[in-house]
């Protein structure tokens, strides 16, 4: 078999079992594996990651199992596909499939997507495929108990048509991941795919250029000087194409010292594009993975609006396969910790290795020590929140941090002594940063930090 019989009969089967044709990534992999590539060359060579495509070939191999019957994996999918084409022309291997009631293979080859004989051609053959690129993009690394938010933010783009959609939460709660899983669910909606991470802060005119070139394949002479124009050819392009965008890391392009969601200096421009998408007909979707929502975003946001946010709260149960996986014991512990460290992912792995390096995996004997674990990397990723803070802010997470209960509004403006209108705003902030947790108790709104930030707060005040 020749590589385009072999893709279009994976084609077939994956059509088969999924009612979706194979994507750029799947395609990339049974070429790969046709070429007899590493993950390490198909990846050199397809622009992906290597993580990303093992994620993605752990799936492809499942399906083709079970459609098959074998235990399929990139070294012998070739091998196996030969054999399975060779039982489909052979109508005695057919027969006593059928007799068996196993018509896998017949039934693919009686497929809309693969004609008889094999002389005409796919009629979506001619149909443009998804254009990615995800050099910016992460390895993926696995997900927990996220379900429900990929379902949501599926349905906002594919059913709703959503423009733009900001993904929120704290430091290692899992944006970037939702975003790389949700990935292989949707890209076969969109003509273009871009991953862009601002985490190094580019300017708008370069990542308008950077997503511009990749779209038309423009020349930077071919593009015009100021950034307006920039922006008018991008709208232009969102229309006339299907294009999905994600931007990670948005939040380095945010002031810190001031309330959620200004910008910094020189970036005030970023505004204008947000707006632009959020408010101009398209046909594309711009994704925002952030700390913070940009100011605009809350204004823009509702039910029926084009504009959705997504905040990412902690796992719950869910969140002891990070402890499977880092081989602790005595499992009727482990959600003590999750709830102490708010069902952060990361802040799990963290205190999970401490136990795996320190107590031999017993968690039991790490509880004996009644501490809360922080560690000097966590430490670090709890600073770079408390750094984003303004003045006001700081003051208003020692004074709930130091409570004793979850205090409500009037009780902090009664105790601080400050300003309604400033104080609620320093709270609001606050919420839209993820750092303060909000419950109602008989008709009253209360609030209190997680113990984890609670813990860290009250050792900096220590220290100060």
């Amino acid at each position: 078999m020749d590589i385009k019989e072999i893709l279009k009969f994976g084609d077939a089967l994956v059509f088969a079992k999924t009612g979706k044709h194979l994507d750029d990534v799947q395609d990339a992999l049974l070429r790969g594996a046709w070429k007899g590539q590493t993950y390490t060359q198909i990846a050199e060579e397809s622009g992906y990651s290597d993580g990303y495509l093992r994620d993605v070939a752990s799936e492809l191999w499942k399906i083709l199992s079970e459609l098959l019957g074998e235990n399929i994996n990139k070294s012998n999918f070739c091998s196996t596909i030969e054999r399975c084409r060779f039982s489909i022309i052979s109508s005695t291997f057919e027969n006593n499939f059928a007799h068996n009631n196993i018509n896998i293979c017949r039934d693919i080859v009686n497929s809309p997507t693969v004609s008889q004989g094999r002389s005409h051609p796919n009629p979506d053959s001619d149909k443009p495929q998804t254009r990615q690129d995800l050099r910016d993009a992460p390895d993926i690394t696995p997900l927990y108990d996220r379900a429900l938010e990929l379902t949501t933010l599926e349905q906002w783009i594919v059913r709703d048509r959503t423009r733009l959609i900001a993904i929120l939460g704290i430091s290692g709660i899992g944006k970037t991941a939702i975003a790389l899983h949700l990935l292989p669910q949707i890209q076969h909606q969109f003509d273009y795919v871009i991953w862009r991470s601002l985490r190094t802060s580019p300017t708008l005119e370069t990542t308008l250029k950077n997503l511009i070139k990749f779209i038309s394949d423009r020349a930077d002479s071919d593009l015009p000087v100021s950034t307006d124009d920039k922006l008018s050819i991008l709208i232009q392009y969102l229309r006339s194409h299907r294009c999905l965008i994600i931007l990670d890391d948005v939040q380095t392009i945010l002031s810190s010292g001031q309330i959620a969601g200004n910008y910094r200096p020189e970036y005030e421009n970023y505004g204008t594009l947000f707006r632009l998408v959020s408010e101009i007909p398209h046909n594309s979707c711009l994704i925002l993975n952030s700390w913070e929502p940009p100011r605009e975003i809350a204004a823009l946001t509702g039910e029926n609006a084009p504009v959705r946010t997504l905040y990412l709260g902690g796992l719950g149960t869910a969140a002891s396969e990070i402890f499977k996986d880092k081989g602790l014991l005595e499992d009727e512990n482990w959600q003590t910790i999750i709830n102490t460290y708010g069902g952060n992912p990361l802040w799990l792995k963290i205190v999970a290795t401490m136990i795996q390096e320190l107590f031999n995996c017993k968690v039991s004997e790490y509880l004996k020590y009644d501490i809360l674990f922080l560690g000097e990397e966590l430490k670090a990723i709890l600073q770079q929140h408390l750094n984003r803070l303004s003045d006001l802010e700081k003051q208003v997470i020692i004074y709930v941090g130091n409570a004793a209960e979850p205090i409500s509004i009037s009780q902090l403006i009664k105790d601080m002594k400050l300003p309604a209108s400033e104080l609620i705003n320093a709270i609001q902030s606050l919420g839209r940063r993820s750092l303060i947790e909000k419950h109602e108790q008989e008709n009253i709104t209360l609030f209190n930090l997680s113990p984890t930030f609670k813990q860290y707060v009250n050792l900096r005040a220590i220290d100060r």
